[in-house]
């Protein structure tokens, strides 16, 4: 379980094909990890298998690749990294699993007096997630949803606090971020859909 406030932002070293998945050198400034450890890598919650002072090394299976765009990856780049919940912490942000839902892709980004305003085109289904001022994860930050203005878009508004601590400030139209949707609302769709009155119209 994570929050969604960002504790670091980590470099890729090394991103190669291996038996245990396509495997991750991260670089960050974390000195304590453990192996097994979970962490969040860009929202995505990964083991970490090997670690040293300041690195770390994880590994994305197949079904974590369909998911997301760390198929992708290559040295050099940023990710959003923050470590599981530990019980006795502040909750800042809001409960996020660390399981993608889907790739978005960034439509428009544009200053809007004292913030980045970033149009998302979701992938199917997702959209029927989102709450005008509810929760959000974009690449593992936690957020607010600022307007859903077309069907099928998701407007987040980034602060200058937020774009200095995480890699959203490199957000550019074209780009594909992971998305996981408020698990409160995944669950009350689920449970509604169960009803029996839910097809019967």
């Amino acid at each position: 379980m994570f929050t969604g406030l960002i504790d670091d932002v980590g470099v890729v070293t090394r991103a190669q094909d291996s038996a245990a998945g396509r495997e991750l050198r991260i670089e960050c400034r974390y000195e304590d990890l453990a192996p097994g450890e979970s962490i969040a890598v860009n929202g995505a919650c990964l083991t970490v298998r090997e670690h040293g002072t300041k690195w770390f090394t994880v590994a994305a299976v197949t079904t974590t690749l369909g998911r997301t765009t760390m198929d992708d990856w290559r040295t050099g780049r940023r990710v959003n990294l923050e470590r599981a919940l530990r019980v006795g912490d502040r909750l800042g942000g809001h409960f996020v699993q660390g399981h993608v839902d889907g790739v978005a892709t960034v439509e428009t980004v544009r200053q809007h007096e004292d913030a980045l305003l970033v149009d998302l085109a979701l992938p199917t289904g997702l959209a029927e997630l989102m709450v005008q001022h509810g929760s959000v994860a974009v690449d593992g930050v936690s957020l607010t949803v600022n307007d859903l203005p077309a069907p099928g878009v998701l407007q987040i508004s980034l602060i200058e606090y937020t774009l200095r601590h995480t890699t959203l400030d490199d957000l550019v139209a074209g780009t594909q971020v992971h998305v996981e949707a408020d698990m409160l609302g995944k669950y009350v769709q689920r449970l509604l859909k169960e009803q029996p009155w839910s097809s019967a119209r």
